[in-house]
């Protein structure tokens, strides 16, 4: 294995195996879908490591979970994420996590993969387009279905937002 390979691997794995989780709602299906893309990464290494290894593997994250959701067409279910860990009462935090995971489990599958790369990866419009393989319109559709949705039907999470908290 090549050694940028290897602390490519390292230094991105869990940015990336949060991703997968929230792609697939499900701690073991996250780590087959970040195992299986990091091997496909490493097939193309030589010609991907130069440009951006990190992008290459959303994609085949992203791609890969359509085909298994094509596959399966099985109703999802999404585990609450674990609370972080240490001392203090994570009763607030763990409610919003709930909530969260209950409003993702709402949209298509597109939807919450433009959600979950917009605005919990932090990409921009041009790079969730490339990491899904399409326009920065299709992006814009499915974002602003995606949030017209979740007002719908989470409307608890507006209160939760800092914006409206200050206020």
């Amino acid at each position: 294995m090549s050694e940028s390979f290897r602390e490519f691997v390292v230094q991105r794995s869990p940015a990336l195996s949060r991703t997968a989780y929230l792609l697939t709602g499900d701690h073991q299906l996250a780590e087959d879908l970040l195992q299986s893309a990091l091997a496909r990464t490493y097939r193309h290494w030589r010609r991907i490591r130069d440009g951006d290894p990190e992008a290459y593997v959303r994609r085949v994250m992203y791609h890969q979970q359509v085909s298994w959701w094509r596959r399966r067409r099985v109703a999802e279910r999404l585990d609450p994420m674990p609370a972080e860990r240490g001392g203090g009462d994570h009763t607030d935090a763990t409610a919003l996590r709930l909530s969260v995971v209950a409003a993702l489990r709402r949209l298509t599958a597109r939807q919450r993969a433009v959600v979950v790369l917009r605005y919990y990866e932090d990409l921009t419009e041009a790079q969730v387009a490339e990491v899904l393989g399409c326009s920065v319109g299709t992006v814009k559709r499915h974002g602003h279905d995606a949030v017209r949705r979740l007002r719908e039907l989470a409307p608890e999470l507006l209160e939760r937002t800092p914006e409206r908290s200050e206020r």
